[in-house]
């Protein structure tokens, strides 16, 4: 097979079997694993059919054979309190046989173009291969912690003032919670009605949502969760206050009798141990998303910096052979928080490559960690002042992308 015969082009709703074949097939899902999961045959084919609608997905077409696909699928993410339009990069798949003749690099390439030329400044994706998105300018921006608890160790005596009430999955207080927790919570996504459906895609039919009310019945933290097999599954909880985690801990402790233990997962940048009277619990961190700045000059004029940051000039000596217009020198001027491109060069240099700025600037390492592993070149005075101007605080990000 030869490159030169592959041709790229924007996705329609005419591709979507080809669509969802090339996914199922580059995850192994069959059909008869998603009849048994509750699906209907047309349930299958229209799956993926609101991405194709919604987002902006390119392919690679061996004559009339998809064999190669990317989609963009825009969302707004709250980053140090501000609202960034970001791209969100999902159904990425190749067909083994089309391998090694840089497809994948083609589709994400025009695809970082078009986020640029829309305004979404960073991407996001799951990584199948860290390495792989990092050679091409991707880096780890969040976590994903899961614990275990057995029910001995729930706590028996939490007193709150409020209650808790079991909602459906699609009910307006769970939905306008959510959103009220985004826009207090870096690094949280704004979900849409996409967004929810695709977060309640793969559940089981017997998924509870509990939720925390307040002594004026205004709703402070949500638990979406399962009882199987004597365990209690979390698969999120959130929470406004520690009154609310407070009141769901309570809530998970009254099934004490029903359950052995508690397994879940949690997205904020501490464990949970901690909060724990017995916290001699099991939890484990791996890497969850991996970010990317898609044009630094565009992601600067809506970043934030720390609000007393002023009269700061930093020269960014940037390494991004993936897109050129990143791969340069910029001096950043802050004042009264915010920051611009200017002129000349800063007596404060540092060099670095486009994925370490992106974990920088959302939080997920600070400067003075990145430069005690190389990761950052610069005087120490220089990485001070980064560390000072710079917002404190790891995203939070419980979403599947």
């Amino acid at each position: 097979m030869e490159s030169d015969k592959i041709k790229v082009k924007k996705l329609s709703a005419e591709d979507l079997d080809q669509y969802n074949e090339l996914l199922r097939y580059a995850f192994q899902i069959t059909e008869a694993d998603l009849l048994e999961t509750g699906w209907e045959r047309d349930e299958i084919r229209q799956s993926k059919f609101a991405i194709l609608q919604n987002a902006h997905v390119l392919g690679c077409f061996d004559g009339d054979q998809l064999v190669s696909q990317f989609a963009v699928y825009p969302i707004n993410m709250n980053i140090h309190s501000v609202v960034y339009p970001i791209g969100a990069i999902t159904g990425v798949a190749t067909y083994p046989e089309y391998s090694g003749m840089r497809l994948m690099t083609i589709l994400m390439r025009q695809s970082l173009e078009y986020m640029r030329k829309e305004g979404q400044s960073l991407a996001l994706l799951y990584p199948y291969s860290i390495p792989l998105y990092r050679y091409r300018g991707w880096e780890i921006i969040s976590d994903k912690m899961k614990y275990k608890i057995s029910d001995k160790q729930l706590p028996q005596n939490i007193e709150v003032p409020g209650y808790v009430r079991r909602v459906d999955e699609d009910d307006d207080e769970l939905i306008d919670l959510h959103a009220r927790f985004a826009a207090q919570t870096h690094g949280c996504l704004f979900r849409n009605e996409l967004a929810w459906e695709e977060y309640w895609r793969w559940d089981e039919e017997d998924i509870n949502v509990a939720i925390y009310y307040n002594t004026d019945d205004v709703p402070m933290g949500y638990m979406v969760y399962l009882i199987s097999e004597d365990i209690f599954r979390i698969k999120e909880m959130i929470y406004l206050n520690h009154e609310a985690f407070k009141g769901l801990l309570k809530y998970v402790a009254a099934h004490d009798s029903m359950i052995d233990e508690v397994r879940g997962s949690h997205y904020y940048s501490e464990p949970i141990a901690f909060k724990l009277d017995d916290s001699e619990i099991r939890e484990t961190i791996r890497p969850y998303l991996m970010g990317r700045i898609v044009d630094f000059e565009q992601f600067l004029e809506k970043y934030r910096f720390a609000d007393y940051a002023s009269g700061v000039k930093i020269t960014f000596d940037i390494a991004d052979p993936f897109l050129e217009w990143n791969n340069r020198k910029f001096t950043v001027e802050i004042e009264s928080g915010k920051g611009k491109i200017a002129d000349g060069e800063s007596e404060y240099k540092a060099s670095l490559s486009i994925g370490t700025l992106t974990t920088l600037m959302l939080g997920y390492k600070n400067a003075m960690e990145l430069a005690k592993i190389e990761r950052i070149e610069a005087s120490e005075e220089t990485i001070k002042l980064i560390h000072q101007v710079l917002i404190e605080g790891k995203p939070y990000i419980s979403d599947y992308i």
